[in-house]
């Protein structure tokens, strides 16, 4: 691989390889992708070792990991199952978004709540807020020292087992500036989710919609000041872009991974797929975009761990990164012949998991408009 791992961080990548081998075999992946299952209990040896708390100030009990070790573990951790890796990584941004904006007593008691092992989830999207964030719908209304939140929220990830929740609402019809951010616990009752989603990809990740119904929160669970929940809205998403690129990755490196041990071993006219030319012109291509878009998330990684929100940046690497895994699964199931499809090996799944990463965390198209603002601007000046 073209990056240069510490002695550390491959120590860490080694660590989470002896975990995956132990907790996530095939065939147990194979059942829970099939059934769409996301037992809360499959997490427990991962909350054991910390993951979800990796670049977590070790303060808040946490690993204290920097972004870019943080981003090689997940990449590794991906390749077994994305779906698995996107249930702590939504963890632990969830409570990075308080870190941002939060105060101490918020970020420790967010910290405090997950640290034992426990599920956080970011509550933005609606049915009719997607992209369009500032469309959101969902109310805090001010009752003395307290907020009473109400409305439903959409596709959100680890909705069902989440023990506190980053949530965004209205606490003013003001557009955009009218929208706040909460800290919400479940224990305050009043939260139900929906049904799992019967989702074509990562089956192994929780999403549903939420119900917020005469939620009560004090006044202290306000992330920041009222009209300042869109910044942390996207303030969060450009962190977690970068990680659902680095779980991009591991799926474009096990597809190719796969992909060369298949074509070596699988024959054709008397020899190995592997010695035909349009199969090694595949197999190049895949292996340079696996190497570019490891090289650009590490890149962001970096340039968050020297206090970047990486705007730009991170929406430039969620869109090449993401467009990347589709042709490279996709390569992969070609590679694969009519055994590509099948859902005995492995290259079927991985197709079908990556295909939300262009659409969840900011749309492709928009990440695009993102990039051309900024651009616009940068050149304005």
């Amino acid at each position: 691989m073209a990056l240069l791992y510490t002695d550390e961080q491959k120590d860490f990548i080694n660590m989470v390889k002896e975990f995956a081998d132990e907790n996530l075999s095939t065939k147990a992946i194979q059942k829970y992708d099939q059934e769409g299952e996301c037992p809360p209990e499959l997490f427990k040896p991962a909350f054991d070792m910390g993951l979800h708390m990796l670049e977590i100030p070790e303060k808040y009990g946490g690993a204290g990991l920097s972004y870019e070790t943080t981003a090689m573990i997940f990449e590794k951790l991906a390749s077994y199952d994305a779906g698995y890796a996107i249930t702590l990584v939504s963890t632990f941004v969830a409570l990075r978004s308080v870190m941002i904006a939060g105060n101490e007593a918020q970020i420790q008691h967010f910290a405090d709540v997950i640290a034992p092992g426990a599920f956080a989830a970011f509550a933005l999207s609606e049915a009719d807020a997607g992209t369009d964030a500032g469309s959101v719908q969902a109310t805090a209304t001010r009752d003395g020292d307290d907020y009473i939140l109400n409305g439903e929220k959409a596709f959100i990830t680890n909705g069902s087992l989440a023990d506190i929740f980053v949530g965004i609402f209205r606490t003013s019809d003001d557009g955009n500036k009218g929208l706040s951010a909460f800290i919400v616990e479940k224990s305050r009752g009043g939260i139900t989710a929906g049904k799992h989603e019967d989702k074509m990809g990562l089956r192994l990740s929780n999403t549903t919609n939420v119900t917020f119904d005469h939620v009560r929160v004090p006044a202290s669970n306000l992330i920041g000041e009222e009209g300042h929940g869109l910044k942390v809205a996207l303030n969060s998403l450009n962190l977690s872009r970068a990680f659902v690129a680095t779980l991009a990755v591991g799926i474009m490196q096990r597809a190719l991974d796969e992909s060369v041990k298949y074509a070596q071993k699988r024959t054709q006219f008397k020899q190995p797929i592997m010695k035909f030319e349009a199969v090694q012109e595949m197999l190049a291509n895949m292996a340079i975009q696996t190497e570019a878009s490891r090289l650009m998330v590490n890149n962001t990684m970096k340039m968050m761990d020297a206090g970047s929100l990486v705007r730009k940046e991170g929406a430039m690497t969620k869109t090449f990164v993401t467009d990347a895994v589709q042709q490279v699964t996709s390569d992969a199931v070609q590679i694969f012949g009519g055994y590509g499809v099948s859902k005995e090996f492995p290259v079927e799944k991985l197709m079908r998991d990556c295909k939300v990463f262009q659409i969840f965390e900011g749309t492709n198209q928009i990440q695009r408009v993102t990039v051309a603002h900024e651009l616009d601007r940068e050149y304005r000046q």
